[in-house]
């Protein structure tokens, strides 16, 4: 079993023109996670397209028949996925997606930055902490108030799951001020 082809900016935007002429029902789309990072160009690839949407709960299906058919055509691995799978969202989330274009009858957006890197800092996989570093030197997030809305969400982490650990969530937002320190940002 090969693996699938790595994921660029030219495989994102054909993602996008299939989902376009695809799909013609009214949804939003959200790029998440690496997969933005790749779209604006900060990084070359990723493994996979990570997306999260928001559909009437009637449409739902055909827009996951719709993905899965994307999928194989293109021989690409779509992956739904949210900070939310990660971390609490903090508060106003949903007011700093930041909007990319109409695609068809599809809105497509960049999920919030922020919840993002707070998402990955939760990770702390070594990509995750570089991502956002590159996040904050091209101004998409500044670390302040990162900081404030981790400040505002680790007394919130592990409260609904096992798969959060407020203590490690700490350990790695540590992990991410010393890097991004060496990499010469400011506090």
């Amino acid at each position: 079993m090969s693996l699938p082809p790595v994921v660029n900016r030219e495989r994102i935007d054909v993602f996008l023109s299939r989902l376009a002429q695809d799909y013609r029902q009214p949804a939003r789309l959200y790029l998440v996670g690496g997969t933005s990072h790749v779209y604006e160009r900060f990084r070359q690839q990723t493994l996979d397209v990570d997306v999260a949407f928001e559909v009437p709960a009637d449409c739902r299906g055909e827009l996951i028949q719709v993905l899965r058919k994307i999928r194989d055509t293109l021989g690409i691995e779509i992956e739904e996925v949210s900070p939310a799978d990660y971390i609490p969202l903090p508060a106003g989330f949903e007011k700093r997606h930041q909007f990319i274009g109409r695609f068809g009858q599809v809105e497509v957006f960049h999920f919030d930055w922020y919840s993002t890197a707070l998402s990955k800092i939760a990770r702390g996989r070594q990509q995750d902490l570089a991502d956002t570093v590159v996040a904050l030197k091209n101004d998409r997030i500044s670390l302040s108030k990162l900081e404030g809305m981790y400040r505002d969400i680790l007394p919130l982490m592990g409260k609904k799951t096992l798969k959060q650990d407020p203590a490690e969530f700490a350990l790695n937002f540590a992990a991410l001020e010393a890097l991004w320190q060496s990499a010469g940002g400011m506090h």
